[in-house]
Formats: C-alpha cells, structure tokens, sequence
C-alpha cells in the first residue's frame, strides 16, 4: 500500500527519535538540502531553517537550550507515496531560565529517493 522506501525511513527516524539518536538520523535519513520549518520563532530567529548543516546546528542548539526529562515519540503515521508524520510529547525545562514544560507537537517528513527533504513542525494550542 505504501512505498517500500518510504516505510523504511519513517520507521529508521522513529527508531533513532526513540533512541536519543537523532544525529545519527540526520546524517543518514536527511538530504544535504534539507529544509526545517517551524510553526513560530524558537527565538533563533528563523522559521525557516535551509541544509543539513544548519538543521544540525538547531539541534545542538536545542540540546544546550532544553533539558529533557521525559520524551515519547509515537508514529509514524504514513501519507501518500512520499509524507509522514510523527507525534512528540516531551516534558522538558529550559535551562536558562529553569522553566518545566510539557509539549507536543507534530512533525511532518517529505522524503524524497529515501532522503527528508522537508521537516515542518506543528505545534499543541495547549
């Protein structure tokens, strides 16, 4: 019903999300002009984050910002020859301030020659 290569790297980033691996992730699951948008400005700036080198970059920044105490990474959720999408809960607190928060939010991956060329990020309205 779905495309073979499709299932294959939804169910590899959902593996890696799971097992704190997300850099490995990247480097094998993601094209080098890869495109990450966010549902508003996590204060870097940009919404719209271009290549793999710069959406590593926002990784590490996330990994320096947040310190994460709880993460559940549900899916994937296939669409169509080339789309999925994966749900996250985290409970994390932000290390320069010590503020705890729960969130969720929802990522839709479009892959393309078994390769994410765009990440968009959805995020709870609670």
């Amino acid at each position: 019903m779905f495309d073979e290569q499709l299932m294959k790297t939804a169910q590899q980033l959902v593996r890696y999300g799971r097992d704190d691996n997300e850099a490995q992730g990247l480097s094998e699951l993601y094209a080098e002009n890869a495109v990450s948008v966010e549902a508003a400005d996590l204060g870097g700036g940009n919404v719209v984050t271009e290549g793999l080198d710069n959406i590593r970059g926002k990784h590490e920044w996330w990994d320096g910002a947040m310190e994460v105490h709880k993460k559940e990474v549900e899916g994937p959720f296939l669409h169509g020859e080339n789309q999925f999408s994966v749900i996250y809960s985290l409970d994390v607190t932000q290390k320069e301030n010590g503020e705890r928060m729960e969130m969720r939010e929802v990522g839709v991956y479009t892959v393309e020659g078994g390769k994410v060329v765009k990440e968009q990020f959805f995020y709870s309205a609670q």
